[in-house]
């Protein structure tokens, strides 16, 4: 057997989370921010020697408040810091671009990540704060 790597998805946002697929596709751990402090956050990325880190490419939105904006971009902010700092192989995917790579397009709709999510990790309860990240996850694995 080889040399197992190890693929680090991120979405950024507020109700967003990290996850871990490994290069046999198995979904080794994944968590949602909601309860993470910031060294949280840090310790967490630093769990597994990466091949890559890719982060969801994110923007603000039109009608999108300005304590919001602020807020996400604080959170954006942090995790492009703390893959910089730790000097991880990194990337930055928009969500149309894994979405469409992976047969999961949402047009808002949360659901259908969720679902596919689950679909392509059966043995674990998909929630919809760590199903982003964890296609991410498995569309960097895909891109190795």
């Amino acid at each position: 057997m080889g040399y197992m790597e190890y693929f680090l998805g991120i979405d950024p946002g507020k109700n967003g989370g990290l996850a871990i697929v490994n290069s046999l596709g198995k979904l080794c751990d994944a968590v949602g921010f909601k309860n993470l402090t910031e060294t949280d956050i840090n310790d967490w990325m630093l769990a597994y020697p990466y091949s890559l880190a890719l982060l969801e490419k994110v923007h603000s939105m039109p009608k999108q408040g300005v304590k919001s904006t602020f807020t996400f971009g604080q959170s954006y902010g942090l995790l492009r810091g703390v893959l910089v700092a730790n000097n991880l192989k990194r990337e930055f995917v928009p969500p149309q671009v894994w979405q469409k790579a992976l047969g999961c397009m949402t047009k808002g709709d949360k659901n259908v990540t969720k679902a596919k999510a689950q679909e392509l990790f059966p043995n674990r309860k998909i929630t919809h704060a760590i199903a982003d990240a964890c296609l991410i996850a498995e569309y960097a694995r895909r891109l190795k």
